[in-house]
């Protein structure tokens, strides 16, 4: 009956694995699947949109000159006469005046204006890539690290079936003298810490695909990672060096071109703030029925503030303050740019160097030790608690070769988000 019993266990732990539950309502992704449609429908990214095209109108209406002033000016009483809207010349008439004046700006303020705007389109498009970049970095994080927790869950959901299928086995033969019952219970407790860390995991893949659900725009989906794992695995930290890099990352990294263009923008204020200290002149056309020397006056006319008082001068000092602020700003962007890049490729070709510490063949030859742990169990040759210890440091190993895939691509990740460049496509 023994030999029965645990030819039957044998059985169960063999039969009882099978990869972690995938809901039926499952949308299958590839990587470039998720970016088009991260691409085509993700709302932040239309907003940008609209935000750029808002700034472009501003440079349409930079562009405008300002419109002319009309003024006309009708007599409503004669008192002499006792008429409304009286006409004619004479005391027995009326006075008509009209007055055409046009805004002329001066010191280059139109131009300074239009430069503003042209510069506040470019800050709109850099925000708009550096979100896309921003964005495209957290789909691939989340998405390639929903695909490595799933396969840490696949490991998880055998070892449980497993051990399920033992408890059931055991309590039915819990009263007949074929196992100990401290055997049980330290079955058990294994089973039931391992239901916490599996409820745990999954809490953590439920999060980032709430996350990787935003960010695609898709709503009450299972989102299924598929990845090609061999170019994952050929991405070659040492493909580019990092002056390649940090060339890549100067000339395309767009909070880099965003700094850069607070700082012009700044700039450009400071130029325009001074422009202003310089009054705006008001040409004008007048003409007069009879109301002034002669009758039928027609006259040119000239009007500028006179710059006793305001000259702008706390805008000007403002405006020169920030300039130096947002040089400071864009030194420091550089300066953490550069260490960003160098930062990564490090991180990179220390993941890659762990990535190649894991034996290829441990997961291949998986299968054959089992087989080899059972027939020992079957003989008695190890105990019960061995043949779990097996699979506990089977679970761990895959745990942490898991984990040390997703950080090296996540490195690989960092390379292509810190140079604003992607240089490895998964």
């Amino acid at each position: 009956m023994l030999q029965k019993f645990f030819a039957f266990l044998i059985l169960v732990l063999c039969t009882a694995t099978g990869n972690a539950q995938v809901p039926s309502d499952t949308l299958r992704l590839s990587v470039d699947s998720a970016e088009h449609l991260f691409i085509s429908g993700n709302f932040s990214l239309l907003a940008a949109k609209y935000n750029i095209s808002a700034q472009r109108a501003q440079e349409v209406q930079a562009r405008l000159y300002p419109n002319p002033n009309l003024s006309v000016f009708y007599s409503l009483y004669n008192t002499r006469t006792k008429a409304f809207f009286p006409t004619g010349p004479g005391e027995n008439g009326g006075e008509l005046s009209a007055q055409l004046s046009q805004l002329v700006y001066l010191a280059g303020q139109r131009n300074k204006q239009v430069r503003m705007a042209q510069a506040g389109s470019r800050l709109a498009t850099y925000q708009f890539y550096d979100l896309i970049r921003t964005l495209k970095y957290t789909l691939r994080t989340d998405f390639f690290n929903i695909y490595y927790l799933l396969q840490s869950a696949g490991v998880y959901s055998e070892e449980i079936k497993s051990l399920q299928q033992v408890v059931a086995a055991f309590n039915e033969q819990l009263g007949k003298g074929y196992i100990a019952e401290k055997e049980v219970v330290r079955v058990k407790a294994q089973l039931y810490g391992l239901l916490d860390e599996y409820n745990d995991l999954n809490n953590q893949i439920n999060d980032l695909q709430s996350e990787l659900r935003l960010v695609l725009q898709v709503k009450n989906v299972f989102i299924l990672p598929i990845a090609d794992t061999a170019t994952l695995r050929s991405f070659d930290p040492s493909a580019y060096p990092l002056n390649t890099l940090l060339d890549s990352a100067y000339k395309n990294r767009p909070d880099l071109q965003i700094a850069r263009t607070n700082a012009d923008i700044s700039k450009l204020n400071y130029n325009y703030q001074k422009s202003l200290a310089v009054p705006n002149l008001t040409l004008s056309l007048a003409y007069d029925q009879q109301g002034s020397y002669i009758n039928n006056l027609t006259s040119l006319g000239a009007a500028i503030d006179l710059p006793f008082f305001n000259r702008n001068k706390g805008n000007i000092l403002s405006a020169r303050f920030n300039t130096d602020s947002y040089a400071a700003l864009q030194q420091n962007t550089e300066a953490t740019v550069q260490e960003n890049v160098f930062r990564s490729l490090e991180k990179a070709f220390s993941n890659d160097k762990m990535m190649k510490t894991i034996d290829p063949g441990f997961l291949s030859g998986f299968d054959r030790l089992l087989h080899e742990v059972l027939i020992n169990y079957q003989k008695r040759n190890i105990t019960l608690l061995d043949f779990l210890d097996f699979y506990e440091a089977y679970k761990q190993n895959i745990l942490a070769s898991n984990n040390i895939l997703f950080n090296r691509l996540i490195a690989f990740e960092d390379i292509n988000y810190y140079t604003g460049t992607e240089f490895f496509h998964p």
